[in-house]
């Protein structure tokens, strides 16, 4: 899955919630984007949906996702794990 696809999914699962966000952009924050941790669960439940298989990470990692980039590089080395 390419990070082009996972900020695809960002996008749409704040449009659901009514969030209109402009472009996303690799060094936006998650926080000025209204990301947030039960966004971050949706879109790893919707990433192993994609690829049919559960994503591997350790939950320590997330304490360091600030950014759409950061998230981004979680979820495809978690896909790879």
């Amino acid at each position: 899955m390419k990070k082009e696809n996972i900020i695809s999914m960002m996008s749409t699962i704040l449009e659901k919630q009514g969030k209109k966000p402009e472009a996303i952009n690799d060094n936006d924050s998650l926080r000025d984007i209204s990301f947030r941790s039960l966004d971050f669960s949706e879109l790893c439940l919707k990433v192993e949906d994609e690829i049919g298989q559960e994503l591997n990470f350790e939950a320590a990692n997330l304490r360091k996702i600030e950014t759409v980039d950061d998230v981004c590089q979680f979820v495809m080395k978690a896909m790879e794990s």
